[in-house]
């Protein structure tokens, strides 16, 4: 196995307890191999996930075409799962594209704009929910404006976003959790206030979608994206799309293929009739082997519950915090009293003498897996980690940072 450090970091036993969510550590293979508290980066496959790819291969292997009808009936079993963990209303209204950029970028080319349109967002975005909206504004030659609220303490206060939507504002276009800092956004807040006002809701869930249970018909949310990498423990270079069917005419497919369209296996007539739905948005062939191994996963979190992986997510990233905290670091949003329901999966914080490439090359040394972003340490441990696993982070990360 690649990567830095020893393969195993030592004890990861779980001790007798009450969460019965602890019994999916059996599907993780990564357990007792490295401490993985890096979830907002890469997700680990599971067993069932990883068998689930290799068994798809092995049967085109040895059949080719001869069973491709069961093949695209899973990709229809997968988009029912993925449209039930999010809480769409039809599946059709579940896209399946090749990661986060891809969805929101077909949003931000599929817009009609006009002069003197706007877009609003924040500032501290990860790259994927910046530059498919800088992109519209700079081939407007700025006549297409990006309206950017400020990042405040780690935090993106929701009345900064509103008082930058007007009468001309077409989407608000935000993560659902910061990457760089955790800080989660009140969904269900700027979903009532966008469709008041007319403006659609585009929301980045790639940091919150698998910890955090979502239900886009309750939060007003009008379009979602996000890979299914991080925290959905899926195959990179698969994404998901929703979007409602309440504003699906508001968006003009700039790609099409046969997949695109409703009647996509009679390819002797050609009639560029859109599929219903989000599947407009797929063009052609699709990544089968990965939406094999991503059925595997979501069957996996559906089975913990969304609301239970959620309540044991934020527990054991309270527990982690502490363990910063403790260890000298400065976190770098408020977790506490007010803030609390701002909090997600990933806990960032600053060191005053250690750079966080130096304790996360430290950590790796010792079989702890973290990141280092944006001038902080991140962890993001999942629903799967154990206590036994986070106090034994915390204390070797109080040793390297000399607290």
């Amino acid at each position: 196995m690649s990567g830095a450090g020893p393969e195993k970091p030592g004890e990861t036993e779980v001790p007798a307890g009450p969460d019965p969510l602890l019994r999916f550590r059996a599907e993780m293979p990564i357990v007792g191999r490295y401490l993985y508290l890096n979830h907002a980066a890469i997700g680990p496959l599971p067993r069932r996930s990883a068998e689930r790819m290799a068994a798809l291969a092995r049967v085109v292997s040895e059949t080719g075409d001869r069973r491709w009808p069961e093949r695209n009936a899973e990709v229809e079993r997968v988009r029912a799962l993925a449209a039930r963990l999010i809480g769409a209303t039809d599946p059709h209204e579940v896209a399946f594209v090749e990661n986060t950029s891809v969805g929101l970028s077909a949003v931000a080319e599929g817009i009609d704009w006009r002069p003197g349109d706007n877009m609003v967002g924040a500032e501290g975005e990860f790259p994927s929910n910046a530059y498919p909206w800088m992109n519209v504004a700079a081939r407007a030659g700025n006549e297409v404006e990006y309206r950017l609220a400020p990042e405040r303490d780690g935090r993106i206060e929701p009345e900064d976003l509103l008082a930058r939507i007007d009468g001309r504002t077409r989407l608000l276009a935000l993560s659902w959790v910061q990457y760089a800092t955790g800080f989660r956004s009140d969904l269900a807040r700027l979903g009532a206030a966008c469709r008041e006002r007319g403006a659609l809701f585009v929301v980045d869930a790639i940091q919150g979608l698998g910890a955090l249970a979502v239900d886009v018909e309750a939060l007003g949310i009008d379009v979602l994206a996000a890979a299914t990498h991080k925290w959905l423990l899926g195959p990179e270079g698969i994404g998901l799309l929703y979007v409602s069917d309440r504003v699906i005419d508001r968006l003009r497919p700039t790609r099409a293929g046969w997949r695109s369209t409703r009647t996509p296996y009679d390819w002797s007539r050609l009639d560029l009739t859109f599929a219903e739905g989000a599947k407009r948005f797929e063009c052609g062939t699709l990544n089968v082997y990965g939406l094999a191994g991503l059925g595997g996963s979501l069957e996996i979190l559906l089975e913990a519950g969304p609301e239970a992986i959620e309540r044991r997510v934020l527990a054991l990233a309270e527990r982690t915090a502490a363990g910063f905290e403790a260890a000298g670091l400065t976190l770098a949003a408020p977790r506490d009293g007010a803030f609390r329901g701002e909090t997600s999966g990933i806990v960032a914080g600053a060191h005053p003498t250690r750079t966080p490439e130096e304790l996360a090359e430290a950590l790796a040394g010792r079989g702890v897996v973290v990141s280092a972003r944006a001038g902080r340490l991140r962890a993001a441990p999942h629903f799967y980690n154990s206590e036994a696993e986070i106090d034994r982070f915390v204390a070797i990360l109080a040793e390297l940072a000399g607290s």
